[in-house]
């Protein structure tokens, strides 16, 4: 999961950072739902993530 969501951001070009300013998510938390936490508010921030991503589950 983490390493399909690093690679579509090298290819647009985008940092982590700049994602989570996107989608108005804090880093740590952006963070924690790359890495596969299973809270729901990081499940949510996820299907933010493959939406602007466009990355198919």
């Amino acid at each position: 999961m983490a390493n399909r969501i690093k690679i579509r951001l090298l290819e647009k070009g985008m940092t982590q950072v700049e994602l989570g300013r996107l989608i108005n998510e804090k880093p740590q938390q952006l963070s924690r739902a790359i890495h596969g936490d299973m809270q729901p508010k990081s499940k949510e921030i996820r299907e933010k993530v493959y939406q602007v991503l466009d990355i198919k589950e």
